[in-house]
């Protein structure tokens, strides 16, 4: 059988557990169709790119297959059909990740004891910035004086 991720957006108006249960009517489909779904993950309600149909944010949801084409194709057409999946991708692969998926190991990151590695903070202080600007300036037109003082000796 063929190896498949499979990743889908559902709407935002609908609740996890709404989510859960497309996942397990999607796991059906796939066992009846002769595979099976190796690895779940739900990456939660996410900001997307661009509206589709009227939705800024998408309920993301990662599946591993382990399936015939045929349970694979049959599992799309119904999300096509599903008014409650925006969008869908499923792509083989040579073999399944069995470790969390980036997208998992992202979020894990994000728990950390409150180190952050964006630059957020308290504003730096522009006003000894532009001091410190000023002082190189005029250091600098100092120095050129008296190099022309020099010369003219």
């Amino acid at each position: 059988m063929a190896l498949y991720e499979h990743v889908f957006l559902a709407r935002q108006d609908i609740s996890g557990q709404q989510v859960d249960s497309l996942v397990q009517d999607f796991k059906k489909l796939i066992e009846d169709g002769g595979g099976s779904i190796g690895k779940t993950e739900y990456w939660g309600l996410k900001t997307i790119a661009y509206r589709i149909k009227k939705n800024r944010k998408a309920h993301y949801t990662l599946m591993n297959i382990d399936a015939p084409h045929e349970a694979v194709a049959e599992m799309e057409r119904q999300m096509r059909l599903n008014s409650d999946v925006l969008r869908f991708m499923t792509i083989r692969v040579d073999e399944l990740e069995e470790e969390p998926s980036a997208q998992m190991r992202r979020s894990d990151r994000d728990d950390r004891d409150g180190r952050r590695g964006d630059r957020r903070g308290p504003p730096r202080d522009r006003d000894r910035d532009r001091d410190r600007d000023s002082e190189s300036r005029s250091s600098e037109k100092a120095e050129t004086k008296t190099e022309k003082e020099e010369k003219a000796e």
